[in-house]
């Protein structure tokens, strides 16, 4: 047994012995890339160790992308990168602009040693199930975004215990995960509740909701704060080469519908923030200049990176709320 080594009574549990020393013996050479490692029962029966305490090591090192196991043969070398310390699963809905802020955010505060791979289940359950089945057992930490998926639950909890963190949308479900996420039906609530004021020139409000892939509690915000004010309001599911009344104020969460309210606007001749108004969700670098300037509802998703990277390096195990914000521009 001249790969693992374990020594009694200093204060290092066996379990971390058994991976530093497949670590040293990668370093040294003595393992190399599709080696077989001692399998499950030599280590046990050489060290007086149980089976659990051996399947930790390894499995520690496999989660690590280090070994891989082959079912009835034992376990290989699959990397001899032994610096990656943390293998990261981060499953997001789809690639846009305010992702990018919180991978990028994430990936410059996780520190160095950190492997992330990242994948997109584009709203589809039977893609999220597959990526989540897959990826098992195979990382140290799973960031999940479910956004508004239904029957995924099940899939979570397939994965292991305390390793799990949800990312951007939550749910009663889930709340036994930590989660970095945004309250959207206080949000909008809030944001629209601060513009209040410069609201009262328009005539209706008009929240346009396909409903596909925005959180729900946007639309159940909308018609709280409306309902609340006694304000004329709708909520359409589509924008298609519509007509924009004089007084209207669209509250947009999707930018397809956003460029298409606002070219609708210029065949008529309408003067956005003067004619009609526009709250958009969600703060990107165009919507500073598009238009002279695009109101937005937005949380800071650079915040919610730093955040998730904090969770992941200091453990930590609460539910945080991301803080959002009316940025106010010459759309309203």
């Amino acid at each position: 047994m001249n790969i693992i080594s374990i020594q009694s009574n200093i204060g290092l549990p066996k379990y971390k012995q058994i991976i530093m020393s497949v670590e040293k013996a990668i370093e040294e050479e003595k393992l190399v890339k599709g080696d077989r490692l001692p399998s499950v029962n030599k280590v046990c029966l050489a060290f007086s160790l149980s089976r659990d305490t051996v399947l930790l090591g390894y499995d520690e090192l496999k989660k690590r992308g280090i070994i891989y196991a082959i079912p009835g043969k034992g376990y290989y070398v699959k990397s001899v990168e032994i610096n990656i310390k943390q293998k990261i699963f981060l499953l997001f809905d789809e690639l846009n602009s305010f992702k990018e802020d919180i991978y990028n955010s994430f990936i410059k505060n996780i520190g160095k040693n950190v492997q992330v791979d990242i994948f997109f289940h584009h709203f589809n359950v039977q893609v999220f199930q597959k990526l989540i089945t897959d990826s098992n057992g195979n990382y140290t930490k799973y960031i999940i975004m479910p956004t508004n998926l239904t029957d995924v639950t099940d899939a979570i909890k397939n994965l292991p215990v305390g390793e799990v963190i949800i990312l951007d949308q939550t749910n009663p479900d889930l709340k036994s995960y930590p989660a970095i996420y945004q309250n959207h039906e206080k949000d909008i609530f809030e944001g629209l509740t601060k513009g209040k004021a410069r609201m009262n020139k328009y005539k209706k409000l008009i929240l346009i909701f396909p409903g596909f892939r925005e959180p729900l509690g946007m639309k159940t915000g909308f018609i709280a704060f409306c309902t609340k004010y006694d304000l004329n309001h709708d909520v359409i599911t589509e924008f298609t080469n519509g007509e924009i009344s004089v007084g209207d104020l669209y509250i947009i969460p999707n930018d397809r519908d956003l460029v298409r309210v606002i070219e609708n606007a210029r065949s008529q001749s309408l003067k956005l923030g003067t004619d009609f108004g526009i709250i958009s969700y969600n703060e990107t670098p165009l919507k500073k200049v598009v238009a002279n300037g695009i109101t937005t509802i937005s949380t800071d998703f650079e915040m919610m990176g730093e955040i998730l990277a904090n969770m992941v390096l200091l453990g930590h195990k609460e539910q945080i709320e991301n803080k959002s914000s009316l940025l106010i521009r010459n759309s309203l």
